[in-house]
Order: structure tokens, then sequence, then C-alpha cells
């Protein structure tokens, strides 16, 4: 697990290393030079010139430090001096007089872009407002360059906190940031202009982090954080869970197999389908391992006597509840919802239509306020951005403006673990950090990918993981899942049962 932060959290924790633990800014600097000019160095060789692009704050002090490292070790390397010399920081002013005394080339101004790679210094985590006048003639002729571009914390131009592009933005390679990842580099379209993300460490004490309560975390090595629920040897399909899963309708039979199979690949030991009577021979055939029971799916919203009976049978039968794929929103699909939500005492994932039934009926979504609960088990919320705006009641532009903050407020006031789904999918509960989601590409974005993941977590929620932890697994692993069927083909290719495929080949503890 990796912390994400803000600019304000990053200068509060150089601050603490600083003032705290008397690790001297100068320290840290040249560290953070040290530590670029190792990935340069890598991943391009020695035979390379080098060009930095310099600011006049810290950022720009450390791609001085950059130029000196390179020059010692015999690499040309040459500085353009973009920054006012008039607005140096004490570290950038003291980087560039040892600079000078070395005879390193210094151009003031963009003196060229004939590199082979330019170091991106200019602004780094600070940036508050739109890149104009000469450092947008740096930025353009960074990118309109031939050469390997490698940022230094943050690619220039990108806002730290929201990914933001700030009238334009350097497109680096390789980003090389500094002790802790931050949220412009992971949420877009910052992310597009970060190319590889490498995060070094600079020497900031891990105590300075150690306490933390509150805000953005990240995974990204798949053998130390994906963790699924250890297997009783001697268990049988009862103890691995039983899954009801309310799902499809006349027109789309194929949501509930995707839920179906994904919670099966993920180690549920039995599902039982509730879905329009339609899809049952097609289920049977498809997905033999699988209980059927349907209803007619008709005009009429009412569920009959005996469709109520054994949607409540089901019910008690089964340890949790997912609720939502290609369910519709019709009244019939309203009168299943409703019967579900009045009797289910057992942990629930909600998603999809049913998502969108809640946002068309204030008292039903108001069941999951806080204060209005009947009972404390989990439930899980997996909407895309587009259902989560409607339960938002806010339009999808609103919403992404600060798409942490909105999950935040959401969950302060709803007792669920959230999953928004988008570029990069969030999850978020009240009391927990913050879960962004680093795994899975662009192919994953296709009809039944959502099927899939509400399938994977209501696999590990079967297996006992707490809901929180099922939808930080469960997201996790159908990203990571996502990227396996992109390696074997490409992100043109991708259907959603390829993601189910992978599933097979994810090593985890």
């Amino acid at each position: 697990m990796e912390y994400v932060l803000t600019s304000a959290e990053m200068k509060a924790s150089d601050r603490a290393a600083i003032e705290e633990y008397g690790i001297g800014a100068a320290v840290l600097m040249e560290r953070a030079a040290l530590q670029t000019v190792r990935v340069i160095l890598d991943r391009y060789g020695p035979n390379i010139c080098v060009g930095i692009m310099a600011g006049n704050g810290n950022n720009g002090g450390d791609g001085i430090a950059i130029a000196r490292i390179l020059s010692e070790q015999g690499i040309h390397a040459e500085i353009n001096m973009v920054g006012e010399l008039s607005r140096l920081s004490p570290e950038a002013a003291s980087q560039l007089e040892t600079a000078k005394k070395l005879n390193i080339p210094i151009h003031y101004g963009v003196g060229s872009t004939l590199y082979d790679v330019i170091v991106d210094a200019l602004f780094g985590i600070g940036i508050t407002r739109n890149v104009e006048g000469k450092y947008r003639e740096a930025v353009e002729a960074v990118n309109a360059s031939k050469a390997k571009v490698v940022a230094v914390d943050i690619p220039s131009g990108v806002n730290t906190d929201d990914g933001r592009i700030m009238g334009c933005a350097v497109k680096a390679d390789i980003t090389v940031t500094f002790a802790y990842r931050k949220l412009g580099l992971m949420l877009y379209p910052g992310a597009s202009c970060a190319g590889e993300v490498v995060c070094v460490p600079i020497g900031i004490p891990e105590a300075v982090m150690a306490n933390k309560r509150s805000g953005v975390v990240t995974f990204t090595d798949r053998a130390k954080d994906l963790h699924f629920p250890v297997r009783n040897p001697s268990g049988n399909k009862g103890t691995f869970g039983k899954v009801l899963l309310v799902a499809g309708s006349r027109s789309m039979g194929g949501a509930c197999f995707l839920s179906a199979l994904g919670a099966y690949r993920t180690g549920a030991g039995m599902v039982r389908i509730f879905t329009a009577a339609q899809n049952r021979e097609v289920l049977l055939k498809k997905l033999p391992e699988a209980i059927v029971d349907t209803y007619a799916d008709d005009l009429e919203p009412a569920l009959a006597p005996e469709e109520a009976a054994v949607l409540l049978s089901g019910l008690e039968w089964a340890d949790l509840v997912a609720v939502g794929p290609g369910m519709s929103v019709s009244g019939k699909a309203k009168t299943i919802l409703e019967k579900l939500l009045g009797q289910c005492d057992k942990p629930m994932v909600i998603d999809a239509d049913a998502l969108n039934l809640l946002s068309q009926d204030a008292s039903l979504l108001k069941q999951f306020a806080y204060g209005y609960r009947k009972n404390d088990n989990d439930v899980i919320f997996t909407p895309h951005i587009g259902e989560f705006s409607r339960l938002m009641k806010c339009p999808v532009a609103e919403v992404k403006k600060d798409i942490i903050a909105s999950c935040k407020a959401f969950t302060r006031k709803y007792d669920v673990s959230l999953v928004c789904k988008d570029a990069r999918t969030l999850v978020s509960k009240r009391g927990k950090l913050t879960y962004l989601n680093a795994s899975g590409n662009d192919g994953m974005a296709t009809a039944g990918s959502g099927d899939v993941l509400t399938g994977i977590i209501a696999g590990l929620l079967a297996q006992g993981c707490s809901g929180f932890e099922a939808a930080v697994m469960g997201t996790y692993a159908h990203g990571l899942a996502g990227d396996l069927a992109r390696q074997k083909t490409s992100a043109y290719y991708i259907m959603a049962q390829d993601i189910i495929r992978a599933l097979g080949e994810i090593e985890c503890e």
C-alpha cells in the first residue's frame, strides 16, 4: 500500500522531515536528484545528451542538481534556465551558483531542444495557475521535440491535487516522483501526461506518515497487496458462501451470466440467480453450476405470490445478495428491489439498474442513510460515474471537478462502501482511507465489465471479506485481470469474458 498525496500533504511531509527530523532541504534535493539520475541512466544509458528545463523554484533546483550529477559522471548536460533569476528559491540559487563554478553550460531561456533526453524541472507540485508566456513556450517546445522526456516529481502544468491541465502540460515518457505518489499523477487527464511513474525514496522518514488516518492510498505491488480470503482445505460449497444474484431482464440476459461467472471464478461456493424467465434456458446451458429461479418479465409491475415466495426463499438461503446488473428500471424491477430492501438483513452489493432505481426514489435511497439503516450488515454500491451523478443529483462535470470530495461527501451521508467506477476507480467509506485503484486499462471500457466486477466483489464478500475489503480487493483484482487480458491481446480486443478468464492467472496470497 502506498499513500497518494496532495500538494499540501507533500509540502507538509517535506516540512516535517526538515523541521522535526533535521533533514535539511539541501539533503532532500540532493537525494531527489541522485534518484532521478539513476532512473535516467537505467532507462537511457550513459551515451546521451541531456537538456534541463529549469524553473525558479525548488523543482528547478532539483533539475540543476541533476545536471551537475550527470556532468560529474561524464555525461553532457546543459541547463536551460527558464525561471526568473530574481525569483529563485534559496536552494535553486545555491545549485545555480555551483553549476556556474563547475562550468556547466547554462542557457537563459530555451536554448535548444536538440537533446536525447529533456528533464522537465519547470514547476513541480506547486502550480496554482495556468501556464502562460515563456513557460508555455518552453512546455510546447519540449512537447514538440523528439527527445525522451523525464518529468521531475510531476509533469509541469499538471495540477497536483486533481490532475487538471493548467493551460498546457509537459507530456513525459517517465515521471520520477519523490517519496509518495501524487493525486495528479493518477487522476485523468494528468495521468495521461505522466508516462511511466517511478516513485523513489529521498529520505523522508516513514514516521512522518505512520499515523495518517485520512487521505488516499493505492496498491502498486501485486505480490504484496493482493490478498484473497484464506480457503479452508476441509470446506465445502456451503463454506465458501452462497450468493443470491438478482439480475438480468428480457433484453439483458448476459449481465446475470457475467456476474454469476465472476462470483464463481472468485471462489464463491454457490450462486442462485433470480432473473426474467426468458433467460432461464440460456443460463442453464452456459452456466449449469448455477441455480436459476425466474419471474415473468411482463408489463405488470406486481410480483405474483409464487414469484415473491421464490425470491424470499432465495433470500433466506443466501449469505448475501447482489442486485442490479441488467435488471432494467421497469415497474417490476422496482417491485423486486423494494421487496428485497424490505426483507434483506444480509450483506448486499447494489449495482447498475438497482442504483438507478434508488436515484429515482428518495425514500428507497434514504434507507441507506446513517440513522435510517435497519441493520449493520455490509452494503456496497458500485456505480459508474453517470450512475453516481444521478445518486448525487449533480451533473457529471460537477462531480468530476473533485471526485474524491464527492465520494467522501456521499459516504458521510450513506452507510455504504462506495465503488465509484471511472478511468480511475475510487473506493470510499466513512472512517476509512480512500482507495484509488491504479490497475486496469481502457480496454476494460466494454459492455459487461461492470457486471464482472459486481460478481467478483460478491464472491469475495461471500467468503468472509468485510464490505470495504471486498470492494477494494475486488476492484484491484478486476483491474489486474484486465491488464493481463490486454497483455495477451490488446485493449481493442478485450471483452468482459476475457477479464473473467484472466482472473485465473492472478497470483495472490
